[in-house]
């Protein structure tokens, strides 16, 4: 059987909920292999949202395995909210399974996280301040806690108070904030480590065990490609990997084992946080329209307006590439359908050099001037669209420029946020 990863091949908030949410019947586990409570997922079903944060979009159907993976990061406390969100609903979290790898979110990483944003003043990141980046850099200086630790407390008390050294010292005399004791945490953190206890297991050796049994895995990324530590927009990116190749080693199935990566683009262009972004729009756009009001850009984590730009078609090829793309899944075209013109960015100039991908160098990305392609609008509604067909033929046209954009094929095309207004072109999955 077949395995597959999804993911965000722009900055993020491009609907991998949503198509996780809609194919993930068709596999046995859904995994998510990196980040934390920084991304957040929307899923609608019944006309109800559900924002997860921790929790893999697959928890919706009972068949399906949920595993947070190895290369995640976890906030025990967002974990047990999501899961009584679900149990209230009647949504069964027994197939739910967190690695006993990823590391813990501690009280003191999201405390230094708003202190470092703080003190960067203007050149900020744009952190959600959720302790992420602090986390995976306590598990690369080798003093993180694991989910694993947490079922011993001798363990978790040895291991927290070695932490403790580092930490407290740092937060006293550098940022003036208050320490920790191993007591106070503990009393904390030690009961929801028996609430989750029969949710942690080697996840690795599980998931190993289900591809020798033949069964499929759909790799779920948390956020998306220009975040990416090692291929992002550094330094404006997250702490993890978030392109396809972090499915391995977020997950510890071998690569082999996947045929197919599906990458999930927006019709246009969002960010949220810090950093360079060539399609930006001002948020009273020269159209009259705003992406942002339109596409309802308003970050499921924190609340914050996007910043919204037309589709960038460099990103997009950088993408495809860096990702091994097969397949596309195009969301929110619906969102266009209010503009008389539509541009698609097809290359930069960069203090007087034309690139057709993206500039290695941050300060030549930083000066880019994108060319835009102007393209007809449809103006008219196409939320109700069931088939590729019905789109009108400027909506037609949209689509097959990106995928000539991209050299990829486009398999989905979601037109409105419900799990059923999405257009399946092509997607033989076995």
């Amino acid at each position: 059987m077949a395995s597959t990863v999804l993911v965000g091949t722009q900055w993020g908030d491009e609907g991998k909920g949503k198509i996780c949410d809609l194919i993930a019947s068709e596999f046995d586990a859904v995994v998510r292999y990196q980040g934390g409570n920084n991304a957040g997922h929307t899923i609608v079903v019944d006309d109800k949202k559900y924002g997860l944060h921790q929790v893999p979009s697959g928890i919706m159907y009972p068949d399906c395995l949920s595993v947070i993976g190895n290369g995640c990061v976890v906030n025990p406390a967002v974990l047990l909210e999501e899961i009584d969100m679900f149990e209230r609903d009647g949504i069964s979290t027994a197939n739910l399974k967190v690695s006993g790898n990823a590391h813990v979110i501690m009280p003191y990483h999201m405390a230094l996280d708003g202190a470092f944003e703080a003190r960067l003043g203007t050149a900020h990141i744009g952190t959600t301040k959720r302790g992420i980046g602090p986390c995976y850099q306590h598990k690369m200086e080798r003093i993180g806690l694991r989910m694993q630790d947490l079922l011993d407390e001798a363990v978790f008390r040895e291991k927290l108070e070695r932490a403790l050294a580092k930490v407290n010292p740092e937060l006293e005399f550098i940022y003036q904030l208050p320490t920790y004791t191993v007591d106070e945490i503990c009393a904390s953190y030690l009961p929801m480590a028996e609430r989750l206890r029969p949710y942690i297991c080697e996840a690795g050796i599980l998931l190993n065990e289900l591809v020798a049994a033949g069964k499929s895995i759909l790799f779920e990324g948390a956020q998306a490609t220009l975040l990416d530590i090692d291929h992002g927009t550094y330094p404006f990116v997250t702490s993890s990997n978030c392109t396809a190749g972090g499915a391995v080693t977020g997950s510890g199935v071998g690569m082999k084992h996947i045929d197919r990566v599906l990458g999930i683009m927006k019709a246009y262009i969002t960010r949220v946080g810090s950093g360079p972004m060539p399609t930006e729009l001002a948020y009273e756009s020269e159209a009259g329209h705003t992406l942002t009001e339109v596409g309802a850009e308003y970050g499921v984590t924190t609340g914050r307006r996007r910043r919204c730009g037309w589709f960038d078609g460099v990103i997009a090829r950088y993408a495809a590439q860096v990702n091994g793309l097969t397949d596309i899944a195009l969301t929110k075209l619906d969102v266009l359908s209010v503009f008389d013109t539509i541009k698609v960015c097809t290359a930069y100039d960069c203090n007087g050099v034309r690139y057709t991908s993206l500039p290695e160098h941050q300060a030549s990305f930083a000066a880019a001037v994108p060319v835009y392609t102007e393209l007809p609008g449809w103006n008219c509604d196409i939320s109700q669209c069931k088939t590729f067909e019905e789109l009108p033929q400027a909506a037609q046209d949209y689509v097959h420029f990106i995928e000539e954009l991209t050299n990829t094929q486009i398999s989905f095309v979601a037109v409105g946020p419900e799990r059923e207004q999405t257009i399946v072109r092509s997607w033989a999955y076995q």
